[in-house]
């Protein structure tokens, strides 16, 4: 919907961002319902640790969204990665969506200087330094 068919296009705006972390509360209450019997199966089926699980779940489902931004800065195919190594880039998403540093991540990648400098910052630079770009380039 552009802002010429949206009247108040800020308060649609908040009403939407409100939604979604009502949704997001919602989420978690449910999650919290679980009994830890179910909770830490369900984390053992999905291969985390259960404190791990909460976090991710406590972050949202939008917490790695830099990773495949950072990928393709790297010249890296995420889909290709997916394909070839499915666990690696599962376990990828998990630090991705737990680190620390999303400012200085969303700063670099806008700047388009996350390749250069994500040594200094992304929990998954030894993993991201291992991978062979020729195997991953972009297509």
């Amino acid at each position: 919907m552009s802002t010429a068919t949206r009247p108040y296009p800020i308060v649609q705006d908040l009403i939407e961002s409100f939604a979604s972390w009502l949704k997001h509360r919602r989420e978690l209450n449910e999650i919290r319902q679980l009994d830890r019997a179910d909770f830490d199966r369900i984390a053992q089926d999905l291969r985390i640790a259960p404190d791990d699980l909460e976090d991710l779940v406590r972050h949202g489902k939008h917490a790695a969204d830099e990773l495949p931004k950072m990928l393709e800065q790297l010249g890296i195919s995420a889909e290709g990665l997916g394909r070839a190594h499915p666990l690696l880039l599962r376990d990828m998403e998990r630090v991705c969506a737990l680190c620390s540093h999303k400012g200085q991540c969303d700063r670099e990648l806008a700047d388009g200087t996350a390749a250069e400098n994500y040594h200094g910052f992304c929990a998954n630079a030894s993993t991201l330094e291992s991978l062979d770009r020729a195997d991953h380039a972009s297509r």
